[in-house]
């Protein structure tokens, strides 16, 4: 064998070398990746989950709201990704603890008795005024001190959470996607899917609150959103009685 032929077949064993250990690194990264993600998500390979829906308001009793719709179609992604399935319950059929799978909860408590069970259990320090007459209060969110107003298609909030029942055994989160419309469900699971990664290196598997706002959803849809801060706090505790509250209006 002459030099040549000698060089080129060195080449080509380093080529083949380079190429497999870049095969296996990238498939060691995506693999972490993916660990990462199922373990935030608390949904490992070939495991079950619950999508929570609510109803439409006024509408027939099993009716999903368009925007609601949207929401699910973004959370079965991120449930594809993670290796898992997805079981749909409409709000008022999903009569069981949670903890054994991971569940996601979408829609407000007016419109979900799933939300409104969570809410009161896992987060006393949140109040949703669900009056069905006209008012200014019509719809806020009360978090602690600091009352939040809605501004239909101008400002609009939502509530993003991950908790785990802290004296279960069973450690499977559940999601909530609470927002004061039904456009704002959909932005909170679009945060959730491009943020992920972000919230899961802050938080790692642990329970957290977001407030966000939903800017000008009228010309924007639920792309335009901004974190408001970080509620986990004052979620989870119960306000007293003599508390002062301020009041959020939208500009």
């Amino acid at each position: 064998m002459n030099d040549d032929v000698r060089n080129i077949v060195l080449g080509v064993i380093a080529a083949g070398i380079s190429a497999a250990l870049g095969w296996v690194a990238r498939t060691y990264l995506w693999r972490r990746r993916l660990r990462r993600k199922q373990a935030f998500f608390g949904l490992p390979d070939n495991s079950e989950s619950l999508l929570v829906v609510n109803r439409g308001a006024g509408g027939p009793e099993f009716a999903v709201m368009r925007y609601d719709v949207f929401a699910l179609l973004e959370l079965a992604a991120l449930i594809k990704d993670c290796n898992a399935h997805a079981q749909i319950l409409p709000h008022d059929t999903a009569r069981q603890g949670f903890g054994e799978r991971t569940e996601f909860c979408v829609g407000g408590p007016a419109s979900n008795r799933r939300m409104a069970a969570h809410l009161s259990s896992l987060l006393p320090g949140v109040r949703v005024n669900v009056d069905a007459e006209p008012g200014p209060d019509r719809g806020s969110f009360l978090v602690g001190s600091e009352r939040y107003r809605v501004e239909n298609g101008k400002e609009e909030y939502a509530l993003l959470a991950r908790l785990t029942a802290e004296r279960s055994q069973n450690t499977r989160p559940v999601f909530l996607f609470c927002g004061q419309t039904s456009i704002t469900n959909q932005a909170t699971t679009r945060y959730l899917a491009r943020h992920h990664e972000r919230l899961a290196r802050k938080y790692g598997n642990t329970s957290f609150v977001l407030l966000l706002k939903v800017i000008n959803s009228q010309a924007y849809g639920p792309d335009v959103v901004e974190l408001v801060e970080d509620v986990t706090r004052a979620a989870q505790t119960a306000p007293s009685a003599a508390s002062p509250r301020t009041t959020h209006r939208a500009s």
